[in-house]
């Protein structure tokens, strides 16, 4: 594991999207950082379907809820 070094408006934005999305400080840098790999090895996905083939690829089963 090594340390990352950015700049403190950065820093600030991580830390205002961590508590948005409840996740430490580390899991949302970490999560911005796997989300722009997978975006730029593969140009031609959007963010939705980066992550519905995330989630297929964990094996989640994503159905819509229904209000009965």
């Amino acid at each position: 594991m090594g340390i990352v070094k950015i700049n403190d408006e950065l820093h600030e934005e991580v830390r205002k999207a961590s508590s948005v999305m409840v996740r430490s400080i580390n899991a949302q840098a970490e999560y911005w950082m796997k989300i722009g790999m997978l975006a730029e090895a593969n140009p031609g996905m959007s963010f939705t379907d980066i992550m519905r083939a995330q989630l297929r690829h964990a094996e989640v089963e994503m159905r819509m809820l229904s209000d009965a």
